[in-house]
């Protein structure tokens, strides 16, 4: 097999897929025969690249550089110094393919990895194809070395740009060769969400209108915009975080059963969940939608610029950097059960969690004092930093009296099974090799999870008014609160 890294020299190689495909290298789950080509316009050498490869693996890996194992991976680097521009622009990765090829004796699968920027997506494929690296796959080639593609996100800033590189890639690949990679869906919790509902008789009966009052689901990012403002200016929350993480997140947590296993019916009930969203657009945004950007604050105690202030961001931008929704799913499982999303940038912490949160018992026994109200019983999903899950009861406190106390059933990934817990990128990529789909977004649901977004974005562009702002290092803004405690809820404490 031979995985093709375009930008095999850029930030996410360096910080991300050289270290994941080290990390599998040390764990024995790569093929025998495996060559790693790095794809950039940098001038190169095999040598250099390994120095560069060495590098980031020793900063970003989950687990310390060995180099008995490193001895063993470098030898599977390589890199190309080649340009999708022009006729013969990939005749050098060709050149370097053919002769990796003939060493190993025959023909290899390959796995195109674009881990360039979006506007590059359509012009490498159509570069691929002209130069004849890619046949498409048919049935009838079963045995015939394959070919996949791996494109990050975003795929597009709005619905019509998204199709746009979705019908480039499809005149070159067939859907089931495309992997479109959300790592979040790579996290381990995120991948227990299914075992956690469907392998456990207690929880998917509750995971209903019936018994749950409403769920939360929150990414928290310390970080400000960084180095990317010439991105994110041109995103936003809603297109970076919301668009695709979130809504990923919740079609995981309210899908219905699957009736199988296998990739295409897990991604159908996923897409159910993305058309069964209740439209947001006109005056609706307003009464469910909250966008701010981040002020000048504190983060761990020392002072921050506002988002404004960010090198390379217009110092009148109206960008947003955090985004909280009110969302509705009208199908009969969720109907009426409001969905609280909420993502920014600057805040305290950076974390992730899901948190379902189960109805109050009767106003009775127990639960009779409107003055000492019992905490309802909450099923956390920790995504990160500490992966596991909590569920809160209420037990008996120790004494002569009968008086409930909340506690916690907690389960900590780290504690239980040891070892470190793999990286996203780490399985998401085996996955590719596998051939395994499910954990990547198809095409019919990227385009919808679009289709759903594009009325908020809409009704924000005909706005002119400034947008609220929240301190760096608070939760977000006051607006965001109200959002939430209009139906007598709070945003839980992460």
């Amino acid at each position: 097999m031979t995985i093709v890294i375009f930008g095999g020299n850029g930030d996410l190689a360096h910080r991300k897929l050289l270290p994941a495909l080290y990390n599998l290298h040390v764990d024995g789950l790569l093929p025998p025969r495996l060559a790693i080509v790095g794809v950039g316009r940098k001038e190169m050498t095999d040598d250099a690249y390994r120095d560069f490869a060495k590098e980031g693996i020793g900063k970003f890996s989950r687990r310390p550089l060995d180099e008995q194992a490193w001895g063993a991976f470098s030898k599977m680097l390589f890199f190309v110094n080649a340009s999708i521009d022009g006729e013969s622009g990939l005749a050098p990765l060709g050149a370097k393919l053919d002769t990796i090829e003939h060493e190993g004796g025959m023909k290899s699968d390959r796995i195109y990895y674009l881990a360039v920027p979006p506007t590059l997506f359509a012009p490498t494929v159509r570069q691929l194809a002209r130069s004849r690296f890619v046949a498409r796959e048919t049935a009838a080639d079963a045995d015939a070395p394959f070919a996949r593609i791996i494109i990050e996100k975003p795929i597009g800033r709005d619905l019509d740009s998204a199709r746009a590189i979705n019908d480039a890639i499809a005149e070159v690949f067939d859907e089931r060769q495309i992997y479109r990679i959300d790592h979040y869906l790579g996290k381990e919790t995120v991948q227990n969400i299914l075992v956690m509902r469907f392998a456990n008789s207690i929880f998917e009966p509750l995971f209903n209108q019936k018994y749950v009052d409403h769920v939360q689901i929150t990414v928290a990012e310390e970080e400000g915009v960084g180095t990317r403002a010439g991105y994110y200016e041109q995103a936003g929350a809603l297109r970076d975080m919301i668009q695709n993480h979130l809504l990923q997140l919740l079609a995981m947590v309210t899908l219905e059963p699957p009736h199988a296993l296998d990739a295409d019916v897990i991604r159908d009930e996923k897409l159910e969940v993305l058309q069964s969203l209740r439209p947001i657009a006109g005056d609706d945004v307003d009464a469910n939608v909250v966008r701010a950007s981040y002020a000048a604050g504190f983060i761990t105690g020392k002072p921050v610029v506002g988002y404004r202030q960010e090198q390379g961001v217009d110092p009148n931008s109206r960008v947003e950097t955090f985004v909280a929704l009110r969302i509705f799913i009208d199908n009969w499982r969720w109907a009426g059960v409001p969905f609280f999303l909420r993502t920014g940038k600057r805040l305290p912490k950076r974390a992730s969690e899901i948190s379902v949160q189960l109805k109050e018992v009767p106003p009775i026994l127990f639960n009779a004092r409107p003055d000492a109200r019992l905490d309802p019983n909450v099923l956390s999903i920790r995504i990160q930093p500490d992966e596991g899950f909590s569920f809160g009861i209420s037990s008996k406190l120790p004494g002569p009296d009968v008086r409930p106390y909340p506690v916690k059933m907690d389960f900590h990934y780290g504690s239980t099974f040891g070892a470190t817990t793999p990286e996203a990128y780490e399985r998401l990529l085996l996955d590719v090799m596998h051939g395994d789909a499910t954990l990547f977004m198809r095409r019919d649901a990227v385009e919808a999870a679009w289709r759903w977004v594009m009325p908020i974005l809409d009704h924000w562009s005909r706005q002119n008014a400034a947008l609220p702002t929240y301190p760096a290092g608070d939760w977000g803004p006051a607006e965001a609160d109200r959002l939430i405690e209009a139906g007598g809820r709070r945003w839980r404490p992460l």
